[in-house]
């Protein structure tokens, strides 16, 4: 089903609609995606609580959209092109079959570790592929991923940690900046010596091969977790207003709020609007500037794109805006 938008006449036809008949407007948004089990009401608003549910009843596991149903058709298309910091640094790509085969291995590991649905996993990292492969993997077993922006402070990331109630930290050994070398897991030991009582553990993805301090029985390569893992995961079947992952406000404007946001909602929103925001063709290479500590890089570097994956797309990678958060509640009301 292809929802894109491509004249002025289509626009006002979309636009009349989802202001006469919303709930009909998102149903057939929502169509364009696999359910394991179909909505009973589309929405029910509540703007006193500011608690807005979407598709409720529905069951469903957003990687099996942004992966598994491309498999057949399109696996062995790119899904990711990375492009390092250093020029001399090899090029990655990723086809959609990789992709799936690398998440499903690391959703493995996790699993192996201890990490069930509804825990709550911290990404502290670069931007590389690992980075897109956690968060993929947290949302196949029904893990809550909550990505910091791997330039904020210890203190910073420690309030975060402990807010969201994380019981793992998934983080680098350094980040690459230009020539700079930014000891991200030096960050990471600080903010666990202030005060997060609740992680027990540390997946340290090795990016530079740099020095680090090491805590036995906490800190764990990313490779150990990986190694000896099945390349085939099940979904998780979540329900269309669990929480898919958690993210905070930059604190600009005072303590960082936490926006939860849930799989059904946010999963057609982030699908639809990629699709006509940028009015991606098959064949073209999308680059997104943002880094993934920000919503536009939740949705525009990760989920949008490989939402829209029967019609083949690549991804990049950076920092440059923010958008209006969809589907956010706050953190204290998750169950």
């Amino acid at each position: 089903m292809n929802l894109q938008i491509r004249s002025i006449e289509d626009y006002h036809e979309a636009y009349k609609q989802s202001l006469s008949d919303p709930d009909s407007f998102w149903a057939e948004r929502a169509e364009a995606y696999l359910w394991s089990t179909r909505w009973t009401k589309v929405s029910e608003p509540d703007f006193i609580q500011a608690h807005n549910q979407w598709y409720l009843g529905g069951k469903l596991n957003i990687t099996v959209n942004c992966l598994d149903r491309h498999l057949d058709k399109n696996g062995d298309e790119t899904a990711i092109i990375w492009e390092p910091s250093e020029p001399m640094q090899e090029t990655r790509k990723l086809t959609y079959r990789e992709l799936h085969r690398a998440v499903c291995i690391f959703a493995n590991g996790l699993k192996a570790n201890g990490i069930k649905k509804g825990d709550r996993i911290c990404f502290y990292m670069p931007m590389v592929p690992e980075l897109v492969i956690g968060i993929l993997a947290c949302a196949r077993i029904g893990a809550i991923h909550s990505v910091v922006f791997a330039g904020f402070s210890a203190a910073s990331l420690a309030d975060r940690i402990q807010d969201a109630s994380c019981n793992m930290v998934i983080c680098a050994d350094y980040n690459v900046r230009g020539s700079k070398q930014i000891p991200v897991k030096t960050v990471v030991d600080e903010a666990l010596a202030s005060g997060c009582p609740g992680v027990e553990k540390v997946i340290v993805y090795r990016n530079t091969g740099g020095s680090i301090s090491w805590v036995s029985g906490r800190d764990i390569w990313w490779y150990e977790v990986t190694e000896g893992q099945d390349g085939v995961c099940p979904p998780e079947i979540m329900d269309s207003e669990d929480p898919l992952f958690i993210l905070y406000t930059s604190g600009s404007t005072g303590k960082p709020k936490g926006a939860v946001h849930t799989c059904g909602g946010y999963m057609v929103y982030a699908g639809y609007s990629f699709n006509n925001v940028f009015q991606y063709q098959p064949g073209e290479v999308f680059w997104c500037t943002a880094d993934i500590g920000w919503i536009t890089g939740h949705s525009y570097v990760i989920y949008g794109p490989l939402l829209n994956g029967e019609r083949p797309c690549c991804l990049k990678v950076f920092l440059l805006f923010r958008i209006l958060l969809v589907s956010g509640r706050s953190v204290k009301n998750i169950k």
